[in-house]
């Protein structure tokens, strides 16, 4: 049923977002799609090519952010189309590979490209996948927080497999979307500087969308 409690006075609002996922090839870009659209997990996931889209919501109080993502190809070969992706998107995660340090090199390259190139107010999250694989780390954990903090991006180590923080990754990049009317209250305490994946993830997990 779609009914609503009485009380409510205001009716939900949709915000549409989209959304372009970039970063090497194999870091797990299309997984991390996978687990957060469709909670699955494939142990070989084909690569991508030119890219894939895909929808899912997320819930914030008296709004719905419906997010149109972009999962991009990592492969060189299909670098000259990612502008085509990224333009016009309000958001963007790049992904990593914590065991692979050249992953992050490429990571830092894609969020200068991003800075340069895309809107100004795009929203930039750095994910550090596979954090299942902590026992063979190349990217020390406080190296990547450390030049998120310096560039302003969200930050947060993901593991698609375990689905560890996947979905606080795309809420905190909900939260932090302007939502349309900057003047609501709700929107000055949204806006402040970095968001803490870890202080939110507890009044997350009642995420009226996830079923």
């Amino acid at each position: 049923g779609a009914a609503r409690p009485n009380g409510q006075s205001q009716a939900s609002k949709i915000c549409q977002f989209k959304l372009v996922l970039l970063g090497e090839s194999a870091v797990g870009k299309s997984s991390l799609v996978l687990r957060f659209v469709k909670g699955q997990f494939h142990e070989y996931q084909e690569s991508t090519i030119g890219a894939a889209f895909l929808t899912q919501s997320v819930c914030l109080d008296d709004t719905t952010v419906k997010f149109e993502i972009w999962d991009t190809a990592g492969q060189e070969r299909y670098h000259s189309l990612a502008p085509m992706y990224y333009r016009g998107a309000q958001a963007a995660i790049v992904v990593y590979d914590i065991t692979n340090q050249e992953t992050f090199a490429r990571a830092k390259t894609w969020v200068k490209e991003l800075q340069r190139q895309a809107s100004p107010s795009i929203v930039i999250a750095l994910a550090g996948n596979k954090a299942d694989l902590a026992s063979k780390r190349m990217v020390e954990y406080e190296e990547a927080q450390a030049y998120a903090d310096d560039n302003s991006l969200l930050f947060t180590e993901t593991s698609a497999k375990t689905a560890m923080n996947v979905n606080d990754l795309f809420l905190a990049i909900a939260k932090k979307l302007p939502k349309s009317e900057p003047q609501s209250t709700s929107g000055a305490a949204g806006r402040s500087r970095g968001v803490d994946l870890h202080e939110q993830s507890q009044q997350n997990k009642s995420q009226c969308c996830s079923n």
